[in-house]
């Protein structure tokens, strides 16, 4: 925990994931709601298929990113949406085609303390 998903359109271009990643994973850690920084799990999935509108629409001229922040519950809804906020940010900040309009969007998800599971496994010499 936390863990965050990143989903985009493929028609982005070459855009520089791990390094969009890793500024998602600095602002989390930066929040103050994580203890470890080491528990910040990211991946990315781009998308070769996708629909923004209707099939009227020119789906070249359309981008999107949306990322998921899935955190354990717990945190009040300000703490959520000042994470909301700076997640944001680093996808605004990011390098995107001109010709294209680009929708982002954030959630952040609570998940059962109750139903988590986490476990370790230690390196192997």
């Amino acid at each position: 925990m936390p863990h965050l998903t990143m989903d985009y359109s493929s028609n982005l271009g070459t855009l520089d994931v791990p390094h969009i990643l890793g500024a998602l994973n600095s602002a989390i850690a930066a929040s103050g709601q994580v203890a470890d920084p080491l528990d910040l799990k990211g991946r990315a999935n781009r998308h070769e298929v996708y629909q923004i509108g209707t099939p009227d629409v020119d789906q070249a001229a359309h981008g999107f990113v949306h990322v998921t922040l899935a955190l354990l519950a717990g945190r009040a809804p300000d703490a959520k949406k000042a994470i909301s906020a700076r997640l944001m940010s680093v996808l605004q900040e990011q390098a995107y085609p001109a010709a294209l309009r680009v929708q982002f969007s954030v959630e952040i998800r609570d998940m059962e303390r109750e139903t988590y599971s986490k476990a370790f496994r230690a390196a192997q010499d």
